[in-house]
């Protein structure tokens, strides 16, 4: 597979909600890689992965509440490195826990975690895995077994570690996430995290005390048997990566199942959701 990439550098208005939604929808695609810029964000794909209609069923870019212009340009090599050292802010979640990529100095925060930054979803910025940072921040982990679903960057797993749960095992189905991951969990001498490549298939016959699933409202919905299934009895379940306006499709799903709600957690549009078995 060749390292040309194409470019698409998105102006949008709103900006800062634009850009949330539209990072969100095109991490589901084969976009892999994503800068913030001065009118929107640039979003980066491999010449490989690319399809002519890559861009037709993104709802924001057909929604009449956001202004969005897009152009294209073919880049032969993309250092993330770089790009990343100068768009890439460390993060702060309520002045506990500090996400921060290797040429930040460490600060004074209780969980300081260091990741190398390649994408937007998943550090921190966005909304939802800024919400299951609060979530674990307040919960006592100690010694549960954990799963975090959809890991990504593996943030999640890492604090949760920090905070003393174990064993965790990390899942996506991007094979970028799954190696970031690894290279992650490593970075942050992590001794109990163990990440796999693939989907809700891999959960069959393993049982957890807490499960992490930050991914979206299909996926989710798809797959919230097997989330069910893999839960020990009083476990806990955090859901996010969808709107408010999602809230009733994952509610009726859960409380079908079995599950009993306790706690909704919100920033702007997007929502997370906390359940007990």
């Amino acid at each position: 597979m060749s390292n040309i990439y194409l470019g698409y550098h998105f102006t949008i208005e709103p900006k800062e909600l634009g850009s949330e939604i539209l990072v969100a929808e095109l991490g589901e695609k084969a976009f892999e890689s994503f800068t913030e810029t001065e009118n929107g964000i640039s979003a980066f794909v491999k010449k490989d992965l690319w399809e002519e209609n890559i861009l037709d069923d993104i709802y924001i870019l057909q929604s009449e509440e956001f202004k969005i212009e897009y152009t294209i340009e073919e880049i032969d090599q993309v250092n993330w490195n770089e790009e990343w050292e100068k768009n890439f802010e460390p993060i702060d979640v309520d002045g506990k826990c500090h996400v921060r990529a290797p040429f930040h100095e460490k600060t004074d925060a209780e969980f300081d975690i260091v990741i190398e930054p390649k994408m937007s979803f998943g550090t921190g910025h966005h909304e939802t895995t800024h919400m299951m940072i609060q979530h674990l921040l307040e919960m006592d982990v100690k010694g549960l077994k954990t799963l975090d679903m959809g890991c990504g960057t593996a943030i999640l797993a890492i604090l949760a570690e920090m905070k003393g749960a174990e064993p965790i095992d990390a899942i996506d189905i991007d094979n970028w996430c799954y190696l970031n991951s690894i290279e992650n969990a490593e970075r942050n001498n992590c001794k109990h995290i163990s990440v796999y490549e693939g989907d809700a298939a891999l959960l069959a016959g393993k049982k957890y005390d807490l499960i992490i699933a930050n991914i979206n409202r299909n996926i989710l919905l798809n797959d919230m048997q097997a989330y069910v299934d893999a839960l020990n009895p009083k476990g806990i379940i955090l859901f996010s990566g969808f709107y408010e306006e999602d809230i009733p499709f994952i509610d009726a799903s859960s409380v079908e199942k079995g599950l009993t709600y306790v706690k909704k957690l919100q920033r702007n549009n997007w929502v997370s959701l906390k359940y007990v078995n």
